[in-house]
């Protein structure tokens, strides 16, 4: 009896080594109990990674379009221009130090979210409308809007159509895997009309070029960017007075990721910031010596009672928002360069104005 209890005995300690050799890394981990509990944590704040993933390629890639003059373009010497592209550069100045940093991915509109999704960009630039069904169907968490727009219809200034009522029975060219076609079908509801759709804009030009098309509907912005570059000139063109919709445009990244994702939006947030504070790439040396204690936190200077840096804890180094500015510019500096009165495109500030002046640019304080 002693003899089978003993063999019993042993029995049941090897069936224990064994249920606990694999409960300590029969993956090939090696490690358990408290490293097993890591390792979960990680789990949980897996999309953390981004922020340093980007910073140990040492590039931004960012998905942008490459064939709205004003927004997303390549100039003259084939380098990527326009207001979205700034943002890019400001992102990577704020996370890298560098605005020259970034790895342009020209993307069509169907593209765009698929890219996002599978990794192959960090953030979409590339204007782009912040919907719920973005939000939740495309898994794309938008940063501050940097663009208030509003869709309108584009027209051959010799047509006889005044307004979007005029157009019944008529062709309309529109980019495809767009809310453009969801707009246009909302504004011509009870209205007959053929959409022409086209998944690039060099495809739905050369269409609306050859009179294949009545009309061209997009954001108002995309339609002063394509007027003013214009084979035969912006006067050949008319945009019509009626904006039928709400496009509020901005970079977008996915969701998931807390780090990365504030690091893009306070990047974008620090170009409104510095205009509403009077910094700009101009005055910035300047600025760095104020006594202002807004401005002294905001450029990452010691400060307060204790002469201290303030870290906000968004993983950002103390002088990001200074290095945006010193390379980029403010809102105000970016907007008037790219699309401004003082540019082809030639749109006033409007609705994109600092709140302070009756717009909607409004940005959180950096303290």
């Amino acid at each position: 009896m002693g003899r089978a209890w003993w063999k019993t005995f042993i029995g049941l300690l090897a069936l224990l080594l064994a249920l606990a050799a694999c409960t300590d890394g029969g993956d090939g981990d090696g490690d358990g109990g408290e490293e097993g509990e890591e390792g979960s944590d990680t789990e949980l704040s897996e999309g953390d990674g981004l922020l340093a993933a980007v910073r140990e390629r040492g590039t931004l890639r960012c998905g942008v379009n490459n064939a709205v003059p004003g927004f997303g373009f390549l100039d003259d010497e084939g380098n990527y221009s326009g207001f979205d592209i700034d943002f890019c550069r400001a992102i990577a100045a704020g996370v890298l130090g560098d605005a020259d940093a970034v790895e342009y991915v020209p993307l069509t509109a169907e593209q765009r979210f698929t890219s996002l999704q599978s990794g192959d960009i960090d953030v979409l630039s590339r204007n782009t409308t912040w919907t719920a069904s973005r939000d939740g169907g495309e898994g794309a968490q938008f940063a501050m809007t940097t663009f208030y727009d509003g869709q309108g219809m584009m027209v051959r200034a010799d047509s006889e159509f005044q307004s979007v009522d005029d157009m019944a029975d008529t062709d309309i060219c529109v980019l495809s895997g767009t809310t453009t076609e969801l707009n246009l079908a909302t504004r011509f509801s009870g209205m007959n009309y053929n959409p022409v759709p086209f998944e690039g804009n060099d495809t739905l030009q050369q269409a609306f070029a050859e009179g294949r098309c009545d009309g061209w509907t997009s954001d108002k912005s995309q339609l002063a960017g394509v007027r003013s570059n214009w084979p035969e000139g912006p006067e050949a063109l008319r945009i019509l007075d009626e904006t039928f919709s709400k496009e509020p445009l901005g970079p977008a990244v996915r969701q998931g990721d807390t780090d990365w994702f504030d690091a893009v939006n306070w990047s974008v947030m620090a170009t409104v910031l510095a205009e509403e504070l009077g910094i700009s790439s101009e005055n910035i040396d300047e600025m760095m010596e104020s006594e202002d204690a807004d401005i002294r936190r905001f450029l990452g200077q010691p400060g307060g009672e204790d002469n201290s840096v303030l870290d906000p804890g968004l993983n950002l180094e103390p002088n990001f928002a200074e290095q945006i500015v010193r390379q980029v510019g403010n809102y105000g500096e970016i907007y008037e360069r790219n699309v401004g009165p003082d540019t082809p495109l030639g749109l006033e500030r409007g609705l994109n104005a600092l709140w302070t002046e009756g717009g909607l640019m409004y940005a959180p304080p950096l303290r």
